[in-house]
C-alpha cells in the first residue's frame, strides 16, 4: 500500500467517523421528537379466556429481573387461526430483557406505555404439545409436538399463530427445540438472505459463542462457507467444535486489524466502528448487524438501533452492503431449520436450564452477556417442583 493510498484510506475513515458522530446527535433529537408527537398505541387485545387458571411470568413495571413475578392468570383460548400449546420448554432472548427494562425508550412507543408496560407477558420461543386448535387451523391437531414462537411463552400455556410454528424435529428434545426459533431464524436469514452467502465464500461471525452465533457457525458451514468465529478464550474450543474453520480469540487479537478479507460479516456484538469493519471486508462484501446486539444501557433512546441506523445512512458512501437483521418468524423457515436438525447439520447449544419460577434468574444471566448458546426454561418439572 502506497503512502497516498494509506492517507486516502485514513481520510475516508475520519470522514465516516465525523459523519457518524453527527448522525448520533441527530438520532437522539429524532427519538425525542418521536416520543413527543407519536400517538399512544392502543392496548393489545386480550385473548379469550377459558375460565381456567394457569401460571405465567408477568411484569407490571420496568426494571431489573426482580420486577418479574410468577402469578396465576387466565388460561387463553385460541382464535380461528391459532393453536393453544401446552408449553414444555421455552427459551430466553435479548428482546426479553430489553422489554423488561423498557429500553431503548423508543420501544415504549410501539406496543408499551411509556411509564408502565401494557403487555405484561414475556417470552416468545416455545416448544410443546398442541392442546386445542382454532376452526381455521388445518396443519396441526391436538397432540402434535411443535416448536416456534408465541408471545408470552413463559407460561404453562401459550397461543401461537399457525403460520409461526412447525412440527418439532423428531431427534430433538423439547428443550433443544425451544432453543431454536428466534436465534436460529436470525442466523439463517442473516446468512442466506441478507448476507447472500454462497459456497466457498468467507464469512466472519463476531460473537460466535452466543445464541445466534452458535447457530450461525453451523448454518454457514451447511451452506458451504469458510467460517471464522470470534469469541473469548473460554469458548474457542466450543466454536471450533461447531465447525468453524478458524477461531479468533478477541482477548488477544483484533479481527479488524487482520489482513484477511471477508465476503460476509455477521455482527452479534457491535463492538467495532463501521470504518474498522469495512477495512476487513471485500469491496463487494456484505455486513449484517444483528438487531439484538448491545446491552440494556447502551443508548437509552435508540439502543442497538443506533448502530444500524448509522450503517444505513453511511451505506451510500461505501462500496459494501450494510444493514440490520431482525428475525421473521415463518413456518417455511422453521421447516428449513427442522430439516437441518433432522440431518444432524445443526444442533442447538444449551448453556443452562431453569424452571418457570426461575425465569428472573435466567433473564439476568442472559442479560449479563456470558451465555454460551441458549438458556432454556423447562416446564415439565414445574408440577413436581410445586407438589
Amino acid at each position: 500500500m502506497t503512502a497516498d493510498t494509506s492517507a486516502n484510506a485514513s481520510t475516508k475513515r475520519a470522514l465516516l467517523e465525523r459523519t457518524s458522530t453527527r448522525i448520533s446527535l441527530t438520532l437522539l433529537l429524532l427519538a425525542a421528537a418521536l416520543w413527543a408527537f407519536w400517538p399512544a398505541p392502543p392496548a393489545p387485545t386480550p385473548p379469550r379466556s377459558s375460565g381456567e387458571p394457569m401460571k405465567a411470568i408477568v411484569y407490571r413495571e420496568y426494571g431489573a429481573a426482580d420486577v418479574l413475578r410468577l402469578e396465576q392468570v387466565d388460561k387463553p383460548l385460541p382464535n380461528d387461526n391459532q393453536v393453544l400449546i401446552k408449553v414444555r420448554a421455552a427459551s430466553v432472548n435479548p428482546l426479553d430483557w430489553h422489554y423488561m427494562h423498557g429500553k431503548p425508550y423508543l420501544m415504549r412507543i410501539d406496543g408499551s406505555a411509556f411509564l408502565k408496560p401494557k403487555n405484561s407477558r414475556l417470552g416468545s420461543d416455545v416448544a410443546g404439545v398442541v392442546e386445542t386448535v382454532g376452526t381455521n387451523v388445518t396443519q396441526f391437531k391436538p397432540g402434535d409436538e411443535v416448536f416456534g414462537a408465541g408471545p408470552g411463552a413463559f407460561a404453562e400455556y401459550v397461543l401461537a399463530g399457525q403460520n409461526r410454528i412447525a412440527l418439532k424435529p423428531g431427534n430433538m428434545s423439547f428443550e433443544q427445540a425451544a432453543a431454536v426459533p428466534i436465534a436460529a431464524l436470525t442466523a439463517l436469514q442473516s446468512l442466506r438472505d441478507n448476507g447472500r452467502l454462497r459456497p466457498g465464500q468467507k464469512v466472519l461471525i463476531n460473537g460466535a459463542s452466543g445464541g445466534v452465533g452458535t447457530f450461525a457457525v453451523q448454518i454457514a458451514k451447511s451452506l458451504g462457507a469458510e467460517v471464522t468465529g470470534v469469541c473469548s478464550t473460554r469458548n474457542v474450543d466450543m466454536v471450533r467444535a461447531l465447525g468453524a474453520d478458524h477461531v479468533i480469540d478477541y482477548t488477544g487479537e483484533d479481527f479488524t486489524q487482520s489482513t484477511e478479507r471477508y465476503d460476509v460479516i455477521i455482527d452479534n456484538v457491535s463492538n467495532h466502528a463501521l470504518s474498522d469493519i469495512t477495512r476487513v471486508m471485500k469491496p463487494d462484501g456484505r455486513y449484517v448487524l444483528i438487531g439484538g446486539a448491545g446491552g440494556p444501557n447502551d443508548g437509552k433512546w435508540l439502543g442497538p438501533m443506533i448502530g444500524a441506523i448509522k450503517a444505513l445512512i453511511l451505506s451510500p458512501f461505501l462500496s459494501q452492503d450494510v444493514g440490520m437483521m431482525l428475525a421473521n418468524i415463518t413456518t417455511s423457515d422453521l421447516l428449513v431449520l427442522k430439516e437441518l436438525m433432522d440431518s444432524g447439520k445443526v444442533t442447538p447449544v444449551i448453556d443452562r436450564t431453569y424452571t418457570l419460577s426461575e425465569v428472573p434468574a435466567a433473564i439476568a444471566y442472559v442479560e449479563a452477556g456470558r451465555a454460551r448458546g441458549k438458556v432454556v426454561i423447562r416446564l415439565q418439572d414445574e408440577k413436581a417442583e410445586n407438589e
